[in-house]
């Protein structure tokens, strides 16, 4: 009898012993498992319980039209479409209690869609070539999300890599075995902040929501915690949000690599959350925007970081007009020549003008102006189709 059972998901034709090692430990320190195959063209050497055809049929397509979609990456969305909304749905049939997915570049982009479906505290681990690497976006994360590096085992079983799968087979049951997801018995605020000491609202607002009956959960504005707090906020998971820290939204906006993605400022919005948002303050003396040496932190002042908030919260209304480029052109004038040497890219708009939200919302705007002669960079967002880069740099150039 099993008290946990683990999802083990990979391709199953080019790396059926990593994975079928992965289950068997799993298997015997007493947890369950299931096996959802994701590859597209081969056979996996023994049967899965859920069959690469079982994962394109959920996602509303089938094998045979990812192989006639001419190009290894746009077969592998529809992999990811189908592996998500299938891990999804066996999640809230109480079929499992984590997952566990290996892969290469091909395989961690689809690990991260399945992660991104899954709701948080389900324990996630991804097995990954790329793990930790800048290849990922901040924005593909989930919240939870737990990743390890792949070391030694692109191709075959060696000791090298056997001590890596197992280590992530023994974490994720471990987690599983451990975990306590959010109980949901009070209505949550989100909140973010910079710490204790420099931001003292905290201090005052915590009891105080809390003596009304709230839960609050602070989130800490460094990037990887804007980065959660706009995953939950997008997925409805507060009542409202206080975002008083918006060192990121100017740190995406100016290019430093302090920031959360290009979702900062948009999950509340966009799920229909209420949210106070409050533009940053510049004590007497300082410049009207400064850079933070070492980190890459990127300071607006206050009305910078007032019109870059309203600039942002119109790109998330249907019809807004996603004016933003020409303020933080505006803003970047503004700054110090010392200050701008210090920010590691000089580059106009969000990390490059990659259009970010504004193409997803069929808005281009970044030809109003251009303060700076952008180098071209490859968006990180999905493409609808056919061949074309993915969310990860470098999909396609190798097996998954």
């Amino acid at each position: 009898m099993t008290d946990r059972t683990i999802l083990v998901v990979g391709t199953y034709d080019t790396k059926s012993p990593e994975l079928a090692y992965m289950a068997e430990r799993i298997r015997s320190l007493g947890g369950g498992v299931l096996t959802m195959d994701i590859c597209v063209l081969g056979e996996p050497d023994s049967p899965v319980d859920y069959s690469k055809h079982d994962v394109a049929a959920a996602g509303g397509s089938s094998t045979r039209a990812a192989v006639e979609a001419g190009h290894e990456n746009a077969a592998m969305q529809i992999m990811a479409r189908g592996a998500s909304a299938l891990a999804a749905d066996l999640y809230r049939q109480g079929k499992f209690h984590g997952v566990v997915i290996l892969g290469g570049t091909m395989g961690t982009d689809v690990a991260l869609d399945i992660c991104r479906a899954l709701p948080l505290g389900v324990p996630k681990y991804v097995v990954s070539t790329i793990a930790f690497s800048p290849l990922i976006p901040p924005d593909r994360l989930s919240a939870d999300i737990q990743m390890i590096l792949w070391a030694g085992g692109l191709y075959g079983l060696n000791s090298v890599c056997k001590a890596t799968l197992s280590q992530a087979a023994g974490a994720v049951l471990g987690a599983a075995r451990a975990a306590e997801a959010p109980a949901g018995d009070r209505p949550v605020v989100g909140m973010t902040s910079l710490g204790s000491g420099s931001m003292h609202y905290m201090k005052t607002l915590k009891p105080a929501l809390e003596d009304r009956g709230y839960e609050v959960a602070i989130f800490h504005a460094t990037g990887m915690g804007g980065m959660a707090f706009e995953n939950i906020a997008s997925r409805g998971g507060f009542c409202c949000v206080m975002d008083f820290t918006l060192v990121e939204l100017g740190n995406l906006m100016m290019g430093s690599i302090v920031e959360a993605g290009e979702s900062r400022l948009l999950g509340a919005g966009r799920a229909g959350i209420p949210q106070i948002v409050a533009p940053g303050n510049r004590p007497r003396g300082r410049p009207a925007a400064r850079a933070e040496p070492g980190a890459g932190a990127f300071h607006p002042s206050q009305p910078g970081h007032r019109e870059m908030g309203q600039a942002r919260i119109r790109s998330a209304r249907p019809g807004g007009d996603g004016g933003l480029c020409r303020r933080t052109a505006e803003i970047r004038q503004g700054t110090r020549a010392d200050d701008r040497a210090r920010l590691p890219y000089q580059r106009c708009g969000i990390r490059g003008c990659r259009a970010g939200d504004f193409r997803r919302l069929g808005r281009r705007r970044h030809d109003r102006v251009t303060p700076a002669a952008p180098e071209k960079i490859e968006p990180h967002r999905r493409p609808q189709g056919g061949p074309g880069v993915g969310p990860i740099a470098g999909v396609g150039e190798g097996p998954g």
